[in-house]
């Protein structure tokens, strides 16, 4: 019966911010963004020989560059265009995104109990549906390994190869969004909205979404399944945080706390790093002529 409980607790404890977490997004380098401002490169003084005459010549080992244009600030943009930026790049990414591999680090503990593990994992995706995780390491309870951050892992990846992506997606299709203004979030102004799903499924959430005002990228996903999981569990939410990786962005940090009836309180930390994405030939095709132009 515990781990029947342990099992509904621990799928649903990843199943919320996992939602977020497949608006993965895509800026390709050099690419036109709307909102976004022209790059400038930096212009090298010309010194040494043809100097001006009465100054000391400047050797070759003395040439650095020296930016004479102020670096491109790009320009806050309106909610509703800062919206659809992230929308657009999350579609685009799902697209463009052909693997990538990355170390994930889940800490897990069932504080009525004074249990705990860690389990550090090697991830390794492929598009569309693969993904499988090598084991480096874990210290901790067994139980916790067993019961809590492996079935947390298979609930993962039964996610990617069973599940719609158009079903869990941040969309219009999905939810309505409300705007509640700006906020500072880790020194990054960013719009905030509300999101209401529209339909009460496990696989959706109700909460907050966080988008950078500058660049469109997604910073945060919060909230609490639209409709919960289990009668076994009485309460579960979740924070998760993106970064930009290369030309993508990814989540790096998920913390979810759930109480289930029987079992009492979970609380799961997942930490994702060193991430090595790979876009597919269309994509590295573009990335190449941007930069050939660019020279």
């Amino acid at each position: 019966m515990q781990r029947t409980l342990f099992k509904l607790l621990v799928i649903f404890l990843f199943v919320a911010p996992y939602v977020a977490a497949q608006t993965t997004l895509l800026v390709l380098p050099g690419a036109a963004v709307p909102g976004s401002a022209p790059s400038t490169g930096l212009l090298t003084a010309p010194v040494g020989e043809g100097s001006v005459p009465g100054l000391p010549a400047v050797g070759p080992q003395d040439h650095a560059p020296v930016a004479l244009v102020a670096p491109p600030v790009l320009p806050r943009m309106a909610p509703e265009l800062a919206l659809q930026v992230c929308r657009g790049r999350s579609v685009l990414q799902a697209s463009q995104l052909a693997s990538y591999s990355a170390t994930t680090v889940i800490r897990a503990q069932l504080p009525d109990t004074s249990q705990f593990g860690e389990y550090e994992v090697q991830r390794r995706y492929s598009a569309p549906r693969s993904l499988a995780f090598k084991a480096l390491r874990f210290t901790g309870d067994a139980f916790v390994k067993t019961n809590v951050i492996t079935r947390l892992l298979q609930s993962e990846v039964d996610h990617v190869q069973k599940d719609d992506p158009a079903q869990n997606a941040i969309s219009p299709a999905n939810y309505k969004f409300s705007y509640k203004g700006t906020s500072q979030l880790e020194g990054r102004l960013v719009h905030v909205f509300q999101l209401k799903p529209r339909q009460k499924r496990a696989s959706l959430f109700k909460g907050r979404i966080y988008i950078d005002a500058y660049s469109g990228s997604l910073v945060r996903a919060e909230g609490k399944p639209a409709r919960s999981p289990s009668l076994f569990i009485k309460k579960i939410e979740f924070v998760q945080d993106y970064a930009d990786i290369g030309p993508f962005t990814f989540p790096v940090h998920i913390h979810s706390e759930a109480t289930a009836r029987i079992v009492g309180r979970a609380i799961v930390d997942v930490y994702q790093r060193d991430y090595q994405p790979i876009a597919n030939a269309v994509t590295t095709t573009i990335i190449a002529r941007q930069q050939s132009t660019a020279l």
